[in-house]
């Protein structure tokens, strides 16, 4: 029986998606509908290095997976044969530990959870039941962002606030990125040829999103994103960390909430420093002297490194810095800044290893440093792909 497992992302006005084959490890179609409930949308095909396109309106999820399927009967491959259907669902709350198989009681409970995320969870539940009713014969599991860390140390989930509140409205650190973290935190030990059971790991997710993990024999720990994707590490558009009384402030100054959420998740981080989100555009600007694009990443590598030292104390010490993702994978000025900087922790970078660009997992660190560092791409579809036929008993 074929093993091929569809995945899917569902965000507001977009829906990715991949056709997985977990033997080879590989997508055999990819594409995206965009602009979903505008007046022309695009939906983007590829299979075997072929691109197609078609321009429509796509009023909703349940038209977008429509057409996704049609572009499957038109292009290829063949849905026949797939196992299970495997969706990428951002918060599960306290109540999902581990990815699910999909049922109406799920769903509905999903729908409840839907205030912690409300700009992520409904376009997820829409894509959900599109697919279900498309899809009807095979299983579908939901995969949460949140679960590599449910089972995070009270200490560092609970949040310092009342907690008759934080129980009524289930306010803690939820985390996000933990299907990437799970899979690089894994991938490095099979790197570094030891078992994960004992290793120490810190590892640094840096994209337009970002966030940074310790790992302890294969059980996170700590992590930085909170109740919301906001919080923590500096990224393209959110601030990131920041004095929680400035919501108070910018609301005497006559700010909405909405306008505050705006400004910090979509007009702040490097974006609102400098006007760049892209890395390499930061760097260019750098090296031709600007002051606020090298303001920008100081402020980005302050962030990054203090929280790399907190987990060190966090975990007793630390075995190994992993950086992945778009920037951790790609930016090597930002892994020797930040490297050089907590050399004193023992991070030796070796200046050659860093500068090559490779799409392999690779130890970046000299010989003799004491805390390895590695580059290990993230891989969130094969993950995805390998839990959902685990849950689904393949």
């Amino acid at each position: 029986m074929s093993s091929h497992i569809l995945l899917l992302n569902c965000g507001s006005s977009s829906m990715k998606y991949q056709l997985f084959d977990p033997e080879t490890q590989s997508p055999l179609a990819v594409g995206i509908v965009e602009r979903i409930g505008q007046d022309v949308g695009k939906l983007k095909h590829e299979v075997d290095g072929q691109e197609f396109v078609e321009e429509q309106p796509f009023p909703d999820h349940t038209a977008s997976f429509a057409a996704v399927v049609a572009a499957f009967g038109k292009h290829g491959p063949s849905l026949d044969g797939v196992r299970a259907v495997g969706h990428r669902t951002v918060h599960g709350g306290s109540t999902f530990q581990e990815s699910t198989l999909i049922t109406d009681e799920v769903i509905a409970k999903l729908v409840e959870l839907q205030a912690l995320a409300p700009l992520h969870n409904p376009p997820g539940i829409a894509g959900i039941e599109a697919a279900m009713a498309l899809l009807p014969d095979v299983p579908h599991v939901a995969i949460f962002d949140t679960a590599f860390f449910a089972k995070l140390p009270a200490e560092a989930y609970t949040y310092a606030i009342d907690r008759e509140v934080a129980k009524k409205y289930e306010l803690r650190r939820y985390g996000f990125h933990g299907t990437s973290h799970s899979y690089v935190s894994k991938k490095a030990a099979e790197v570094l040829g030891r078992p994960v059971e004992e290793l120490k790991v810190i590892v640094c997710h840096l994209g337009n999103g970002a966030s940074i993990s310790a790992v302890d024999g294969g059980q996170a720990v700590e992590t930085s994103m909170g109740l919301t994707p906001l919080q923590g590490l500096v990224m393209g558009t959110r601030s990131g960390d920041i004095d929680p009384g400035i919501f108070k402030f910018l609301s005497d100054k006559g700010y909405s909430i909405d306008e505050i959420d705006t400004l910090l998740n979509k007009q702040s981080g490097m974006g609102g420093m400098c006007g760049h989100t892209d890395m390499r555009d930061v760097e260019a600007r750098i090296d031709a002297g600007d002051a606020e694009a090298r303001l920008a990443m100081d402020v980005y590598i302050h962030r990054l490194i203090s929280y790399i030292g907190a987990y060190i104390a966090v975990l007793g010490g630390v075995d190994a810095v992993v950086f992945t993702a778009g920037i951790g994978e790609n930016a090597s000025l930002v892994r020797r800044e930040a490297s050089n900087r907590l050399r004193h922790l023992g991070l030796v970078i070796d200046e050659e290893k860093n500068a090559v660009r490779a799409k392999e997992p690779r130890v970046i660190s000299t010989p003799d440093s004491p805390v390895k560092i590695l580059v290990v791409p993230t891989n969130e579809e094969l993950a995805m792909a390998q839990d959902t036929l685990r849950i689904i008993g393949a």
